[in-house]
């Protein structure tokens, strides 16, 4: 899986948006926040990733467990794939 085409992220004072860009812009009539984590796992799936790549960035990264890195990960691809951000 990986980021669909036509957002970035951008940082504006700590704050970490996704943005719509061409299209999108009118289709996606929102900007959507993200936790430094969650910033995190956008940036690594700028390139094709599955779950166990992810994971494994996520606890070599973050001080944290395989077990919670993976429910982390699932919830984050849930609520992209709801709002069309991942394919």
């Amino acid at each position: 899986m990986k980021v669909a085409d036509g957002f970035t992220l951008k940082t504006i004072a700590d704050t970490h948006v996704l943005v719509p860009l061409g299209s999108n812009v009118v289709s996606f009539r929102s900007i959507m926040s993200l936790s430094e984590s969650g910033a995190f796992l956008w940036k690594q799936l700028e390139t094709e990733k599955d779950e166990d790549q992810l994971v494994a960035a996520l606890t070599a990264e973050y001080d944290i467990d395989e077990q919670t890195a993976r429910a982390d990960i699932r919830e984050f691809i849930e609520n992209m794939k709801k709002a069309n951000l991942i394919v």
